[in-house]
């Protein structure tokens, strides 16, 4: 008979699949070492593993005991299945950037969840690095994992991933491109690798709004580099010591948005349903196509699974609402189409000007058409009104129609967006579309601003 004695036993040994359609215009053999084959569905099983064994071997780690770890998800799930199989409690802090899926996941395999703010420093007491260094000085019997330097994560990926990518080429290999986060995968992998041959050329892929790619370029941790960003798994606002840049032979960065549209692109167009930084890791590589030859045989690795994201990169809505998504916008309809259903808010020119800021701060909306019984004659906005404010401390109870400016075009609702665009400028901030059947709706810069892709 063959089986595993336990879950951890089926760690490792992932395939490595062939890319198609998505890579067409490489002229490499380009194939994917799918990560998410292993039982945790990602990459860090192995390096979750391989760090709690090796506590345990130095006393660390003690019968009985808490593992505390700050995670974006995965590292937290592996450490989930090791906490189960040796019989150890488990507390995740976990920024609360990360998806529903992976905080959920986490919850059911046992672990309690921690959720600490995104957008702090890493010495503030609310992050997330904070948090659970503090919980590990707290919590009796317990060990803090701190997987960006703790040094057994490079190791792992020494021990196993580099020799599976070896011998699944036939040592072939000549490039090796991945996301860089805590830094433990492609150091370990470009270790392994460039010990068998130097000239194996490894990059890593690194996303705005993190420090890695400049750092190696020039050696300046350049905090003006760190800001909010929407991929999970990579990038970081720290050095972690996992992250070896001697064996790096350079990075490259890929913005949110292609990290999110390339990882659908992989389910649709391979059949891979992986996530968001594996988009990211796709794109860096086709970023990458001029390092490339026909002889090479070049190794991307995809990190997890697209399941830990259904609710946001397979999330319609979710997509839409940060403009992620390819829907041509080419007319006046296409801009409204997302509100179309919500009625026109106007003001008439008898009415007090407090009405109309009444109206706006109902609506949080920053301009108003005017009508008077023979429809639209006039506009008003916020600038209009502020001005009219510091001339005149009572204009608040003065008519519309002593402070409003000219009405706003009126256009078609098969009006080139171009069009549309000339007629929005700063002495006219909206257009208004002609619906049909006496009714209209507004475009405002706001809407122009959202159409650019």
């Amino acid at each position: 008979m063959k089986y595993a004695n336990n879950i951890l036993e089926t760690i490792g040994n992932t395939p490595m699949v062939k890319l198609n359609k998505i890579t067409s215009e490489i002229d490499a053999l380009v194939l994917a070492k799918v990560e998410y084959f292993n039982p945790g569905h990602s990459c860090k099983d192995r390096m979750a593993l391989k760090m709690v064994e090796d506590a345990e071997a130095d006393g660390r780690l003690k019968p009985g005991g808490t593992i505390i770890e700050g995670t974006s998800g995965n590292t937290g799930m592996g450490l989930a299945l090791a906490a189960i199989v040796k019989g150890y409690k488990l507390i995740c802090v976990i920024t609360d950037k990360q998806s529903k899926e992976k905080m959920d996941i986490l919850r059911a395999v046992g672990a309690k969840v921690v959720i600490c703010p995104t957008d702090v420093e890493p010495n503030d007491p609310r992050s997330y690095y904070s948090v659970s260094k503090r919980l590990a000085e707290e919590t009796p019997n317990s060990w803090y994992v701190n997987q960006y330097d703790n040094l057994s994560n490079t190791q792992a990926n020494y021990e196993q991933t580099g020799p599976e990518i070896w011998e699944q080429t036939d040592g072939k290999v000549t490039h090796f491109i991945v996301g860089v986060g805590t830094g433990g995968t492609i150091s370990g992998v470009a270790k392994f690798l460039k010990e068998k041959n130097p000239n194996i050329k490894i990059w890593g892929v690194d996303t705005y709004g993190s420090v890695f790619k400049k750092y190696k370029e020039t050696g300046i941790f350049d905090e003006n580099e760190v800001y909010s960003y929407v991929t999970e798994g990579i990038g970081e606002d720290i050095l972690p010591q996992n992250v070896n840049f001697d064996l790096i032979d350079g990075f490259t960065k890929v913005t949110d948005k292609d990290a999110a549209v390339y990882t659908r692109k992989l389910a649709l167009e391979e059949g891979l349903f992986v996530g968001m930084s594996s988009g990211s890791a796709i794109k860096g590589l086709l970023q990458l196509k001029d390092e490339f030859g026909p002889d090479d045989v070049v190794v991307v690795l995809f990190h997890d699974s697209g399941s830990r994201y259904v609710g946001k990169i397979f999330n319609d809505d979710w997509m839409r609402d940060r403009g992620y998504l390819e829907d041509e916008i080419t007319k006046a309809e296409d801009l409204i189409k997302e509100h179309i259903d919500k009625p026109l808010v106007v003001v008439r020119t008898e009415e007090l000007v407090s009405h109309a800021i009444d109206r706006m701060r109902k609506h949080k909306i920053s301009q108003i058409p005017v009508i008077d019984v023979n429809g639209f004659v006039g506009s008003v906005d916020e600038t209009d009104l502020f001005q009219s404010y510091v001339a005149d401390k009572n204009v608040a109870d003065k008519p519309i129609r002593e402070v409003m400016g000219a009405a706003f075009p009126i256009v078609k609702l098969g009006t080139p967006v171009e069009e549309v665009s000339k007629l929005i400028n700063k002495d006219n901030q909206a257009v208004l579309v002609d619906l049909g059947n006496g009714k209209h709706h507004i475009i405002t810069k706001h809407d122009i601003i959202n159409s650019i892709k």
